[in-house]
């Protein structure tokens, strides 16, 4: 497992580090968004069907992982306070043909059909995606990708304080926290930019 999850990031990093380096070094402050077609890129058909379609495959995986976790808070929250609501609680037993017997729950059907609702009109209100996902990814990868795993690797490993390795996974950290917070700030200037000529329900291209 911890093979396989060095690969993955790896290979991961080294695509998105050269889409970066590679944009930035051809188009600079310009460098479109959207890749495939941002820069009039549109023959042949097929390839850009292609590659839509594994972003939507990547993307369905992507909104799983990030929305399960979600959907299970929420839902042991609500059973947890209201035990004797029926609609929340109970759990109606339909027979699926050659897949046996699903348990349906009206109040999962309900709460994550409108939680994603909610997210796709919110999603098409916000024309900006990039800045937008920007910003969020800027506040979450610090926490949640570098002081949280280091926190917890010095606190399981033991790792004495103001040690070697101590100094330098805090300088990591510290040094994280800082291009976190630029790109943060970079962001909020690209949104800013944005909401000047914003029109909801209207991508930027069509302005």
């Amino acid at each position: 497992m911890k093979r396989a999850s060095g690969v993955g990031v790896t290979t991961t990093t080294l695509f998105y580090v050269l889409c970066g380096i590679v944009g930035y070094a051809a188009f600079g402050n310009d460098a479109p968004g959207n890749f495939l077609t941002g820069f009039g890129f549109y023959e042949p058909f097929w390839l850009i069907d292609f590659a839509n379609v594994c972003i939507a495959v990547h993307l369905i995986g992507a909104y799983q992982v990030f929305a399960q976790p979600l959907f299970g808070f929420v839902e042991s929250l609500c059973a947890r306070h209201y035990p004797d609501n029926k609609f929340i609680t109970r759990e109606h037993a339909m027979d699926v043909p050659f897949c046996g017997v699903y348990y349906l729950n009206f109040f999962r059907l309900v709460w994550r059909t409108a939680y994603v609702i909610v997210t796709a009109v919110l999603a098409m209100i916000f024309p900006f995606f990039n800045d937008f996902l920007g910003l969020i990814g800027a506040g979450s990868f610090w926490p949640l990708t570098v002081y949280f795993p280091i926190e917890m690797h010095i606190a399981q490993a033991k790792i004495p304080k103001y040690s070697f390795r101590w100094v330098w996974l805090k300088i990591l950290s510290w040094v994280c926290l800082i291009i976190s917070l630029i790109a943060a700030a970079g962001s909020v200037e690209g949104l800013i930019q944005s909401l000047k000529t914003y029109k909801p329900f209207q991508t930027q291209n069509e302005e």
